[in-house]
């Protein structure tokens, strides 16, 4: 599907629903809960890209992770969904109580994620402004 083809309406709520995350992450209170939200910020986008190319999941098949169904969907993604794949790890240590992100870790995953939020709207041809200027991360 190219950008020019409009998003399904399950793409555009799964990017506005990124949005939120990302905008959770700049009111974060602590690094932990920043990286999380950016972390959501890019599952979320990732699921659009899938919502708007994929068929529904026959009942035999398996479970997998969005990161490793991103480059079948759209490879030019690869690369993203390699990166988030482990960031994954991370978001989980945090969600288990761990408190293994800095300052410096949280703010730019929320970078990233804005980036990576950009290039998927933009890939399913859906306006996106950035609302880091609106956040006050760091």
């Amino acid at each position: 599907m190219s950008a020019a083809t409009s998003a399904s309406p399950a793409s555009v709520d799964l990017l506005a629903s990124a949005r939120r995350s990302l905008a959770e992450a700049g009111l974060a209170a602590t690094p932990g809960e920043r990286y999380v939200a950016a972390h959501l910020t890019a599952l979320r986008a990732a699921a659009a890209i899938l919502a708007n190319r994929s068929t529904p999941a026959s009942r035999r098949s398996r479970v997998r992770s969005v990161w490793a169904l991103l480059p079948r969907a759209a490879a030019e993604f690869s690369e993203w969904a390699e990166f988030f794949a482990l960031t994954a790890r991370k978001r989980a240590g945090v969600e288990a109580g761990l408190d293994c992100v800095s300052v410096r870790e949280a703010d730019d995953l929320v970078r990233d994620a804005e980036a990576f939020l950009a290039r998927v709207t933009a890939h399913l041809g859906v306006p996106y402004q950035s609302s880091m200027n609106l956040l006050s991360v760091g």
